[in-house]
């Protein structure tokens, strides 16, 4: 899927794709991972990730990948488990566009519901979703590795149009 973005911030005007990750993208997807977040998944947990067959998806630019995102299908359910935007393209529509992509795959499956967890203090990402229909189901305390210790996540939910 090609998507000719005008509207980006930069006055960028740039061809984007979205397309199954595979084995070969992992470099650029750690390169990324490791710029975006101070406590990176490691190689190992993207290569289980497709080993054992989660939905994965790579957002690239002139072959460049920019954006990726993990999903756990389980029976009725969608947990998206890793979804991020190289720190470059932030703030550009790219992880809307992404989230909105997720949420069609899903939507044309026999899934009710998506569920993500978000740091407590990404509050830019919590109101993206918000504002994509999801809403607050509750907290896992102490989830994330943070800089002074653990962090709590909020548990998101969106029930998907045509199941309910």
């Amino acid at each position: 899927m090609a998507v000719n973005f005008q509207n980006m911030n930069d006055d960028m005007s740039a061809l984007v794709e979205i397309r199954t990750m595979n084995y070969s993208d992992l470099k650029q997807v750690i390169a990324v991972e490791k710029k975006a977040y101070p406590h990176p998944w490691t190689l190992g947990i993207f290569r289980d990730c497709l080993r054992v067959g989660h939905n994965a998806w790579v957002m690239t630019l002139d072959s460049e990948v920019i954006a990726y995102a993990i999903v756990m299908l389980s029976p009725g359910e969608a947990h998206i488990l890793n979804i991020c935007v190289a720190p470059d393209y932030q703030a550009k529509g790219l992880g809307r566009f992404l989230l909105r992509h997720l949420i069609k795959k899903t939507n044309q499956t026999d899934i009710d519901m998506v569920l993500l967890e978000v740091r407590r203090s990404n509050t830019s990402a919590q109101l993206l979703y918000q504002s994509e229909g999801f809403h607050e189901l509750g907290v896992r305390k102490a989830y994330y590795p943070a800089a002074d210790g653990r962090e709590d996540a909020i548990i998101l939910a969106r029930y998907l149009n045509n199941k309910i």
